[in-house]
Protein backbone atom coordinates (compact mmCIF):
# COMPACT_ATOMS: atom_id res chain seq x y z
CA UNK A 1 0.00 0.00 0.00
CA UNK A 2 1.50 3.16 -1.09
CA UNK A 3 0.96 6.83 -0.31
CA UNK A 4 1.59 5.85 3.67
CA UNK A 5 3.43 8.98 5.27
CA UNK A 6 7.38 8.20 7.10
CA UNK A 7 9.38 9.74 10.04
CA UNK A 8 12.66 8.25 10.00
CA UNK A 9 15.32 9.49 12.12
CA UNK A 10 19.28 8.33 11.02
CA UNK A 11 18.08 8.86 7.28
CA UNK A 12 21.66 10.05 6.10
CA UNK A 13 23.34 6.89 5.71
CA UNK A 14 23.07 3.24 5.70
CA UNK A 15 19.08 1.63 6.13
CA UNK A 16 17.70 4.90 6.84
CA UNK A 17 18.79 6.07 3.44
CA UNK A 18 17.90 2.95 1.06
CA UNK A 19 14.55 2.69 3.47
CA UNK A 20 13.83 6.72 2.94
CA UNK A 21 14.71 6.38 -1.09
CA UNK A 22 12.61 3.41 -1.47
CA UNK A 23 9.72 4.86 -0.01
CA UNK A 24 9.94 7.58 -1.80
CA UNK A 25 10.76 5.80 -4.97
CA UNK A 26 7.27 4.36 -4.54
CA UNK A 27 5.22 7.68 -3.78
CA UNK A 28 5.42 7.65 -0.37
CA UNK A 29 5.83 11.08 1.55
CA UNK A 30 9.02 11.08 4.06
CA UNK A 31 9.98 13.30 6.99
CA UNK A 32 14.13 12.50 6.68
CA UNK A 33 16.34 13.69 9.34
CA UNK A 34 19.82 13.28 10.63
CA UNK A 35 22.08 15.86 12.97
CA UNK A 36 23.08 18.01 9.98
CA UNK A 37 20.82 18.54 7.47
CA UNK A 38 23.14 18.88 4.41
CA UNK A 39 23.14 14.65 4.42
CA UNK A 40 19.86 14.84 3.81
CA UNK A 41 18.58 17.58 1.67
CA UNK A 42 19.38 16.17 -1.63
CA UNK A 43 16.15 14.24 -0.27
CA UNK A 44 13.90 17.67 -0.69
CA UNK A 45 15.82 18.61 -3.89
CA UNK A 46 14.96 15.18 -5.54
CA UNK A 47 11.22 14.96 -4.31
CA UNK A 48 10.26 18.02 -3.62
CA UNK A 49 6.71 17.28 -3.10
CA UNK A 50 7.07 14.35 -0.91
CA UNK A 51 10.31 14.92 1.35
CA UNK A 52 10.97 17.01 4.29
CA UNK A 53 14.25 17.35 5.21
CA UNK A 54 14.85 18.14 8.72
CA UNK A 55 17.90 18.22 11.16
CA UNK A 56 17.61 16.23 13.81
CA UNK A 57 19.93 15.46 17.09
CA UNK A 58 17.96 12.73 18.95
CA UNK A 59 19.88 13.23 21.95
CA UNK A 60 18.24 17.47 22.09
CA UNK A 61 14.65 17.28 23.23
CA UNK A 62 13.52 20.46 22.20
CA UNK A 63 14.75 19.55 18.60
CA UNK A 64 12.62 15.95 18.51
CA UNK A 65 9.64 17.79 19.63
CA UNK A 66 10.04 20.43 16.96
CA UNK A 67 11.02 18.14 14.23
CA UNK A 68 7.85 16.00 14.85
CA UNK A 69 5.49 18.91 15.11
CA UNK A 70 7.07 20.52 11.82
CA UNK A 71 7.10 16.54 9.78
CA UNK A 72 3.46 16.59 11.02
CA UNK A 73 2.21 19.93 10.37
CA UNK A 74 3.54 19.51 6.40
CA UNK A 75 2.36 16.23 6.40
CA UNK A 76 -0.93 16.04 8.57
CA UNK A 77 -0.44 12.14 9.72
CA UNK A 78 2.13 9.36 10.40
CA UNK A 79 1.64 6.24 9.11
CA UNK A 80 5.22 4.72 10.14
CA UNK A 81 7.54 6.31 12.68
CA UNK A 82 10.93 4.18 11.94
CA UNK A 83 13.70 4.98 14.49
CA UNK A 84 17.11 3.64 12.82
CA UNK A 85 19.41 6.83 14.24
CA UNK A 86 22.11 4.97 16.56
CA UNK A 87 25.77 3.96 16.80
CA UNK A 88 27.76 0.94 18.44
CA UNK A 89 30.22 1.40 21.06
CA UNK A 90 33.56 -1.54 20.81
CA UNK A 91 35.32 -2.36 23.66
CA UNK A 92 34.96 -4.81 26.99
CA UNK A 93 33.08 -4.19 29.93
CA UNK A 94 36.31 -3.09 32.04
CA UNK A 95 37.34 -0.98 29.03
CA UNK A 96 34.55 1.32 27.96
CA UNK A 97 34.81 5.02 29.87
CA UNK A 98 31.69 6.01 31.56
CA UNK A 99 30.60 8.63 29.68
CA UNK A 100 30.86 6.85 26.41
CA UNK A 101 28.15 4.43 27.78
CA UNK A 102 25.86 7.41 28.92
CA UNK A 103 25.96 8.96 25.28
CA UNK A 104 25.15 5.54 24.10
CA UNK A 105 22.47 4.75 25.79
CA UNK A 106 21.56 8.47 24.92
CA UNK A 107 21.29 8.33 21.54
CA UNK A 108 20.31 4.03 21.45
CA UNK A 109 17.67 4.10 23.70
CA UNK A 110 16.41 7.48 25.43
CA UNK A 111 17.05 9.41 21.90
CA UNK A 112 14.33 6.72 20.66
CA UNK A 113 12.22 7.12 23.52
CA UNK A 114 12.35 11.29 22.98
CA UNK A 115 10.96 10.38 19.78
CA UNK A 116 8.58 7.93 20.90
CA UNK A 117 7.10 10.35 23.45
CA UNK A 118 6.66 13.24 20.86
CA UNK A 119 5.30 10.98 18.08
CA UNK A 120 2.15 8.74 20.18
CA UNK A 121 0.03 11.62 20.92
CA UNK A 122 -0.63 12.22 17.23
CA UNK A 123 -0.71 8.22 16.38
CA UNK A 124 -3.43 7.91 19.34
CA UNK A 125 -5.46 10.43 17.98
CA UNK A 126 -5.25 8.97 14.61
CA UNK A 127 -6.20 5.61 16.18
CA UNK A 128 -3.92 3.78 13.94
CA UNK A 129 0.32 3.99 13.03
CA UNK A 130 2.91 1.50 13.27
CA UNK A 131 5.98 2.22 15.06
CA UNK A 132 9.59 0.58 13.55
CA UNK A 133 12.19 0.24 15.94
CA UNK A 134 15.74 -0.86 14.44
CA UNK A 135 17.17 -3.25 16.93
CA UNK A 136 19.55 -5.67 16.16
CA UNK A 137 20.13 -9.67 16.77
CA UNK A 138 22.68 -8.15 19.16
CA UNK A 139 19.64 -7.31 21.23
CA UNK A 140 19.28 -10.73 21.36
CA UNK A 141 22.20 -12.52 22.39
CA UNK A 142 25.67 -10.99 23.87
CA UNK A 143 29.00 -10.68 21.89
CA UNK A 144 32.52 -10.04 23.15
CA UNK A 145 33.57 -6.24 22.77
CA UNK A 146 30.43 -5.73 22.20
CA UNK A 147 28.66 -5.79 25.15
CA UNK A 148 27.36 -2.21 25.86
CA UNK A 149 25.83 -1.82 22.06
CA UNK A 150 24.10 -4.87 23.05
CA UNK A 151 22.76 -3.36 26.88
CA UNK A 152 21.68 -0.65 24.71
CA UNK A 153 19.37 -3.06 22.21
CA UNK A 154 18.41 -5.60 24.91
CA UNK A 155 16.99 -2.54 26.61
CA UNK A 156 15.61 -0.98 23.75
CA UNK A 157 13.91 -4.73 22.58
CA UNK A 158 12.18 -4.12 26.22
CA UNK A 159 10.76 -0.87 26.18
CA UNK A 160 9.07 -1.92 22.30
CA UNK A 161 8.15 -5.11 23.57
CA UNK A 162 6.31 -2.98 26.40
CA UNK A 163 4.93 -0.42 24.45
CA UNK A 164 3.35 -2.97 22.14
CA UNK A 165 1.04 -3.71 24.74
CA UNK A 166 0.50 -0.19 25.90
CA UNK A 167 -0.60 0.88 22.32
CA UNK A 168 -2.50 -2.04 20.93
CA UNK A 169 -5.52 -0.76 22.28
CA UNK A 170 -5.07 2.58 20.06
CA UNK A 171 -4.94 0.85 16.57
CA UNK A 172 -0.85 1.20 16.57
CA UNK A 173 1.16 -1.85 15.55
CA UNK A 174 4.77 -1.83 16.96
CA UNK A 175 7.88 -4.05 14.85
CA UNK A 176 11.72 -3.92 15.85
CA UNK A 177 13.40 -4.85 12.64
CA UNK A 178 16.43 -7.49 14.02
CA UNK A 179 19.37 -7.16 11.56
CA UNK A 180 22.28 -9.75 11.27
CA UNK A 181 25.67 -8.37 10.22
CA UNK A 182 24.97 -6.15 6.76
CA UNK A 183 27.82 -4.12 4.62
CA UNK A 184 26.54 -0.59 5.47
CA UNK A 185 29.40 1.75 7.35
CA UNK A 186 28.15 1.27 11.15
CA UNK A 187 31.40 -0.26 11.51
CA UNK A 188 33.23 3.07 10.58
CA UNK A 189 34.48 6.15 12.11
CA UNK A 190 31.45 7.50 12.25
CA UNK A 191 28.98 5.14 13.44
CA UNK A 192 30.54 3.38 16.10
CA UNK A 193 33.27 4.70 18.56
CA UNK A 194 36.50 2.29 19.70
CA UNK A 195 37.23 2.48 23.49
CA UNK A 196 41.12 2.52 24.63
CA UNK A 197 42.15 -1.03 24.90
CA UNK A 198 43.66 -2.73 27.81
CA UNK A 199 46.81 -5.22 27.19
CA UNK A 200 45.25 -8.05 29.23
CA UNK A 201 42.56 -8.32 25.77
CA UNK A 202 44.45 -7.84 23.14
CA UNK A 203 44.22 -11.31 22.05
CA UNK A 204 40.67 -11.42 22.42
CA UNK A 205 40.45 -8.18 20.35
CA UNK A 206 42.51 -10.20 17.74
CA UNK A 207 40.04 -12.85 17.94
CA UNK A 208 36.92 -10.37 17.75
CA UNK A 209 38.99 -8.60 14.56
CA UNK A 210 39.77 -11.82 12.42
CA UNK A 211 35.78 -13.12 12.76
CA UNK A 212 34.35 -9.99 11.89
CA UNK A 213 36.98 -9.70 8.75
CA UNK A 214 35.81 -13.13 8.12
CA UNK A 215 31.76 -13.19 8.29
CA UNK A 216 29.51 -12.75 5.30
CA UNK A 217 27.55 -9.16 5.68
CA UNK A 218 24.04 -8.92 3.67
CA UNK A 219 23.54 -6.50 0.65
CA UNK A 220 21.95 -3.61 2.83
CA UNK A 221 19.11 -2.91 -0.43
CA UNK A 222 18.38 -6.17 -0.47
CA UNK A 223 16.45 -5.80 2.98
CA UNK A 224 14.40 -3.17 0.95
CA UNK A 225 11.22 -5.38 -0.14
CA UNK A 226 11.45 -7.13 3.12
CA UNK A 227 11.00 -3.91 5.23
CA UNK A 228 7.89 -2.34 2.58
CA UNK A 229 6.07 -5.12 3.19
CA UNK A 230 6.70 -5.89 6.91
CA UNK A 231 5.29 -2.05 6.92
CA UNK A 232 2.37 -2.74 4.30
CA UNK A 233 1.21 -6.07 6.46
CA UNK A 234 -1.80 -5.32 8.08
CA UNK A 235 -0.66 -8.02 11.41
CA UNK A 236 3.40 -7.23 11.23
CA UNK A 237 5.43 -8.75 13.64
CA UNK A 238 6.83 -7.82 16.85
CA UNK A 239 10.16 -8.85 16.00
CA UNK A 240 11.70 -9.94 12.38
CA UNK A 241 14.90 -10.62 11.47
CA UNK A 242 16.90 -8.98 8.54
CA UNK A 243 18.94 -11.44 7.01
CA UNK A 244 19.22 -15.48 7.22
CA UNK A 245 22.11 -15.05 10.04
CA UNK A 246 19.91 -14.32 12.95
CA UNK A 247 17.43 -17.05 13.19
CA UNK A 248 20.46 -20.00 13.15
CA UNK A 249 22.37 -18.32 15.82
CA UNK A 250 19.21 -17.23 18.17
CA UNK A 251 18.09 -20.08 17.82
CA UNK A 252 21.26 -21.95 19.06
CA UNK A 253 21.46 -19.91 22.31
CA UNK A 254 17.78 -19.24 23.24
CA UNK A 255 17.99 -23.53 23.37
CA UNK A 256 20.98 -23.29 25.33
CA UNK A 257 19.57 -20.72 27.57
CA UNK A 258 15.73 -23.02 28.13
CA UNK A 259 18.16 -26.03 28.77
CA UNK A 260 20.52 -24.08 31.75
CA UNK A 261 17.16 -23.10 33.42
CA UNK A 262 15.56 -26.80 33.57
CA UNK A 263 18.59 -28.09 34.50
CA UNK A 264 18.67 -25.51 37.71
CA UNK A 265 14.65 -25.42 37.69
CA UNK A 266 14.15 -27.57 41.03
CA UNK A 267 16.87 -24.90 42.56
CA UNK A 268 15.09 -22.16 41.59
CA UNK A 269 11.81 -23.26 42.59
CA UNK A 270 12.36 -24.01 46.02
CA UNK A 271 13.23 -20.13 46.20
CA UNK A 272 9.79 -19.39 46.04
CA UNK A 273 8.71 -19.67 49.43
CA UNK A 274 5.33 -19.44 50.70
CA UNK A 275 2.40 -17.85 48.95
CA UNK A 276 2.09 -14.29 50.06
CA UNK A 277 0.77 -10.90 48.44
CA UNK A 278 2.84 -8.25 47.25
CA UNK A 279 2.11 -4.23 47.59
CA UNK A 280 1.20 -2.63 44.17
CA UNK A 281 3.04 0.25 43.01
CA UNK A 282 -0.16 1.25 41.16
Amino acid sequence: MANKVWFITGASRGFGRIWAEAALERGDSVAVTSRKLSDVADFAERFPDRALALALDVTDSEQVKQAVAAAHNRFGRFDVVLNNAGYTLVGTVEEVAEEDVRALFDTNLVGTLRVLQAALPILRNQREGHIVGVSSVLGLLGRPMSGLYSASKWAFEGLHEALAAEVKPFGIHVTMLEPGPYATDFGSATSAKVSPGLEAYAPLRQQVTTQLATMHHGDPRATTEAVLQVIDSSAPPLRFFLGSTGLPRVRDVYQARLALWEQWAELSNSAQGAPTKAASPF
